[in-house]
């Protein structure tokens, strides 16, 4: 008898150390992000804010009783580089998912790559051919570029605007903002009267400006891009005395905008999610306590400003973590079903329900439409 509870015991303790060895054995989420480059007030945030909530996820004792390893690269705004660091994530590193992919140019070079290794990949990237046609494994949570043009002249509509002059960056955000713009325009009866491009590392825009100044009956100018060249944009607009309503797309939704256009941004139109202005959110808002609680935490641990960029990464991560814990598992192809059955998920950036036909989920009341006001954020009613 004493023999077999040895035995049995013995068992026993080999078993709970298997089931520690597995338990032991990290998620493995893989990133690539333009942290450093034009793109880097991008990609800067969302990895502040992968490693802040993989941080808190771990101390709260991880998912499926597993830690979290975040595995990271910069591919320093370069979508080259982003391609080879997604094959040292899969074939290396072999990472359970992928969370990244911070510019458009950059995840469609990773897009291939996970869709041949059949890994779940939720960028954070703005544009439309992210997610259409539907790749099998690959997800977003930013609204898309054509969403913008929408919520954009929607309002134009309102004010009874119909002849725009487009100025889009030659950027991959950029020229598909500007294919996506043009495709909607009609569908709002607005008339691109101008169409006008700059380059991401052009430090003055005031040759294309002047062009649509003396466009004839030019009622409003719609900017498409990001990082620092709307900015510039503005700043332009404003010496150039065009005095018209200027609207940009949701690529400046940050406080950097403000700090980098200053005075010039006064009035100035654009969507946005509602994590810049959790404190302006009615109290109902379900948005609200999502978008509060990040602002708080980032705050807390990197005394900077939020930014919606950011928010994509948590929407990301949190999306990722909601499909592992639903799946039970971090099996590819499960996780991959789970991600696309999200269903009432709130983030930072709306309420995603993801379908067969749909690897992003949000639709257009995702969106508010903001304007610069007293050098802050107020909500366009």
């Amino acid at each position: 008898m004493k023999h077999s509870m040895k035995k049995l015991v013995a068992a026993a303790a080999l078993t709970l150390g298997a089931f520690g060895a597995l338990a032991a054995d990290p998620i493995k989420i893989g990133s690539v992000l333009s942290v450093t480059g034009p793109a880097a007030f991008l990609g800067d945030p969302e990895l502040k804010t992968l490693q802040l909530y993989v941080d808190e996820l771990n101390k709260k004792g991880g998912v499926l009783g597993r830690q979290l390893q975040l595995v990271h690269y910069d591919d320093g705004s370069d979508a080259n580089k982003a391609n080879g660091f997604a094959k040292r994530l899969l074939e290396d590193d072999k990472v359970d998912l992928m969370v990244g992919g911070t510019t458009t140019g950059a995840t469609m070079s990773m897009a291939p790559l996970a869709e041949k290794s059949g890994t779940p990949f939720i960028s954070l990237a703005g544009a439309v051919v992210i997610v259409e046609p539907v790749k099998k494994f690959v997800f977003k949570t930013p609204h898309t570029d054509r969403m913008a043009a929408e919520k954009v002249f929607e309002d134009m509509k309102k004010r009874g605007l119909s002849k725009v002059a487009l100025l889009s960056e030659t950027s991959g955000f950029g020229q598909s903002g500007k294919k996506e713009t043009e495709g909607v325009a009609a569908k709002y009866g607005i008339t691109l009267v101008a169409n006008e491009t700059y380059g991401p590392k052009d430090t003055d825009m005031s040759p294309q400006l002047t062009k649509i100044k003396n466009t004839p009956g030019v009622q409003a100018v719609f900017v498409f891009g990001l990082g620092q060249g709307p900015a510039i944009v503005t700043k332009n607009f404003k010496q150039l005395g065009m005095n018209l309503p200027l609207y940009q797309s949701h690529g400046v939704a940050s406080d950097e905008f403000l700090k980098l256009a200053g005075p010039a941004a006064e009035g100035v139109r654009l969507p946005s999610p509602a994590q810049l202005i959790p404190g302006k959110l009615a109290a109902k808002d379900p948005q609200k306590p999502v978008v509060t609680a990040y602002e708080n935490t980032y705050k807390t641990a990197y005394k900077q400003e939020v930014s919606t960029f950011g928010g994509y990464a948590y929407d990301g991560l949190m999306l990722a973590v909601d499909a592992i814990k639903r799946a039970g598992s971090t099996d590819k192809a499960k996780v991959r079903d789970a991600i696309e059955a999200t269903k009432g998920f709130v983030g930072t950036s709306g309420t995603y329900n993801m379908s067969a036909s749909d690897h992003m989920g949000l639709d257009l009341s995702a969106f508010r439409l903001l304007e610069v006001k007293g050098g802050d954020w107020t909500i366009v009613q």
